[in-house]
Formats: structure tokens, sequence, C-alpha cells
């Protein structure tokens, strides 16, 4: 019989879309005050997978992913998509969000995403909010799956999650490295 244990802590993200740069600030001010300061930020990168977003916040677009500094447990998901979703109503203009905001998390075995859309695919957390697996680690290395939405599967997402998996690693190892007083 397995026994349960605590969670593994994760590395928060958050991914961003946008027109206008400028709404990285105020959002991640107040992301950096939920979860903990950023680590690390990709580059912008066009967003041209779809055109979902374009008559909401205009064009052209652009995704970035910001990573958090400090571990925590994943169960954090739910009230954090809450929370973006807070943010992205507080920055619209005329009930047209100028952001999307869409946190998540990657451990040492995939990638998650949070989301308040239901599908086959996605488990229920609490409140609304869904669990969305964007990528499984198999052998090392990254796999997208069936569900795995384009743009994640481009060079430039893999890269930085892969990245980001590194950054947990590294995390890792060096907390258990520190020896207790």
């Amino acid at each position: 019989m397995s026994l349960l244990q605590p969670f593994d802590r994760v590395k928060p993200f958050c991914g961003l879309i946008f027109a206008e740069p400028s709404m990285l600030d105020s959002s991640l001010k107040r992301l950096e005050e939920f979860l903990s300061p950023q680590e690390r930020r990709s580059d912008f990168m066009p967003f041209t997978y779809t055109d979902y977003y374009c008559a909401e916040m205009g064009k052209p677009l652009f995704r970035c992913f910001v990573s958090f500094r400090d571990l925590i447990d994943p169960q954090f998901l739910p009230a954090c998509k809450r929370l973006t979703q807070e943010l992205e109503a507080g920055l619209a203009v005329a009930n047209r969000r100028r952001v999307n905001l869409d946190p998540g998390y990657i451990s040492l075995a995939s990638v998650v995403i949070a989301t308040a859309k239901n599908h086959s695919h996605r488990i229920p957390l609490r409140d609304g909010v869904y669990a969305h697996l964007e990528y499984v680690v198999r052998n090392g290395r990254l796999q997208p799956l069936d569900w795995t939405y384009p743009d994640f599967r481009s060079i430039d997402y893999m890269n930085f999650f892969t990245q980001l998996r590194r950054d947990l690693k590294d995390q890792l190892r060096r907390e258990s490295a520190v020896a207790p007083d």
C-alpha cells in the first residue's frame, strides 16, 4: 500500500499575452506579492497561433513567460488563477482585457497550467479551476501531448520550459545540500 505524502514543491510561472508591454509591470507586481520575486523572464514572442484574443486586445500580440523564485506547494494553483482573473478584470478597459494571464507550474515530471474551461483531459481542482497538463517528462525531456496548445509546441516555448526545468533541478539540488543546524 502506498502512503500519503506531501506534494513535492514546484516552480510557479505565468504566461502573459498582451499587445501593450506596459501591462507586464502592474500584472507582475501583484504576482510577485502573491508568489515571490521574478526569477526568469522569456523574450517577447509574437503570438500568432490564434486570433482568439485579437478582437479584445488588438494586434500585434506577444507572449512572455515569467518564473518566480520560491518553490511552493502545487495546490497554490486555484488561488493563483483567481488572482490572475481579478488582475485581468482590474486592468481591463471598457470590459476588454488588456492582458491574458496563464498561471502554472513546472515540476520534475510535468508542466501544468490553470484554466477555467473544462475539457475531457482537464482535472477539476477547486472553485471552477482545472489543471491542464501541457507537457510530461519522458526520458529527461519535455514531451507535448495530443492536447498541447500549438504555441506550446514551438521551439521557443520548449526551450524556455527546458531551461526552467534545469532551474528547478538546480534549486532542488542546492536546497537539499544545505545541512540543517
